[in-house]
């Protein structure tokens, strides 16, 4: 008994002591530690859990009841080495290394800023309902600026022509009276009688030229074919 409480292994039945080394003495007083820290971290992580729970159950009932909570606040537990109560996506509590004092902090853009740290139970309630209230004040007024954001860039842009503003209503407008056909001039009409003229005299031209061509070949084809009369001797004029 004494041996465990030493973390020296205990000795074989046999009185076999020469296979117990140093290092598994040290492998033993190891798994002992192990065994003995794990048990002392399970037991802090269950106080933190009961005091977050605590917490939570002071402050649920005014989160529940806060505007628009559904979508801006993210109300749960997380459980790992370090339990934290998550108010919303940037805002959770945890213990601090005493384990019993509770820290309120904010993820910012330029690092983690404690916000608060009591060990009461109420001073912290209280800090968590202000912390919900400025951050559902902070949302409604991010709404407005952004409706008021968008009300001014449309006026600017109506003002600058960059929308079209609405059309007015359609008119009816009568049919234009019918155009009279414009009548060609003397020297328009007098220009297109030359160009006629001179289109009919260019055909004809060419009509003539082509007969000129062809006349010789048709005439010595028409000699060359032309029937051959024979004279024709009379009965009884040669005796």
């Amino acid at each position: 008994m004494n041996d465990l409480a030493r973390g020296a292994p205990a000795t074989p039945a046999g009185g076999d002591a020469a296979k117990v080394t140093p290092l598994t003495a040290a492998i033993h007083a190891a798994r002992l530690e192990n065994a003995e820290r794990g048990e002392a971290l399970a037991e802090v992580r269950g106080a933190q859990n009961a005091r977050l729970e605590m917490l939570a159950d002071a402050v649920r009932g005014d989160i529940e009841a806060a505007p628009s909570s559904h979508d801006l606040f993210d109300f749960a537990i997380s459980q790992g080495a370090h339990p934290r109560l998550f108010i919303d996506v940037i805002g959770f509590v945890e213990m601090a290394h005493d384990r019993r004092t509770y820290r309120f902090l904010q993820e910012t853009r330029h690092g983690r800023l404690v916000l608060a740290e009591s060990d009461n139970i109420n001073t912290m309630s209280d800090v968590v309902r202000h912390y919900v209230a400025r951050r559902v004040v902070e949302r409604e007024s991010a709404l407005a600026a952004d409706q008021t954001v968008e009300k001014a860039a449309a006026g600017y842009a109506l003002r600058q022509g960059m929308v079209a503003s609405p059309a007015p209503a359609a008119v009816t407008l009568p049919p234009p009276p019918p155009r009279k056909a414009r009548r060609p001039g003397i020297f328009t009409r007098l220009m297109m009688f030359v160009v006629e003229f001179l289109g009919v005299v260019a055909l004809l031209s060419l009509i003539a030229y082509g007969l000129m061509q062809f006349e010789p070949p048709v005439a010595a084809w028409l000699t060359a074919h032309q029937p051959v009369n024979l004279p024709m001797s009379l009965p009884g004029a040669a005796k």
